[in-house]
């Protein structure tokens, strides 16, 4: 019986996403980052403050593409995330921290430190 109650909760543990349980969101672009990045970063934490995942991950994404940084590594990352891709997340969140250039929002983050 107690194997199963284990099991039942390490199962209800890894279907909420790590972001829930940290409450962290999306970070902002710094100053003089690529305008269509920002643009784009921007979009992605609308799409995110409305509950749209998925919409916020392909805004990220591009992001992410277009100016590869801790911050754009780190939303992409939050998103996947949300989304239940946490292998996935697992990465970005590596890339984000290699990329940190000393944000303290991005080292000492939960979620991030969670999935590493």
């Amino acid at each position: 019986m107690r194997r199963t109650a284990t099991a039942c909760f390490v199962l209800l543990f890894s279907l909420v996403s790590f972001s829930v349980l940290a409450g962290e969101g999306p970070l902002k672009l710094p100053e003089g980052a690529n305008p269509s990045a920002v643009m784009h970063n921007d979009e992605g934490i609308a799409a995110w403050n409305k509950g749209d995942y998925r919409s916020a991950l392909m805004h990220f994404s591009e992001a992410s593409r277009i100016e590869p940084s801790g911050e754009t590594h780190f939303n992409e990352a939050i998103a996947l995330d949300k989304l239940g891709r946490h292998g996935e997340a697992a990465m970005h969140f590596k890339a984000a921290k290699k990329h940190a250039n000393g944000n303290p929002k991005i080292l000492k983050s939960r979620i991030l430190n969670a999935h590493l």
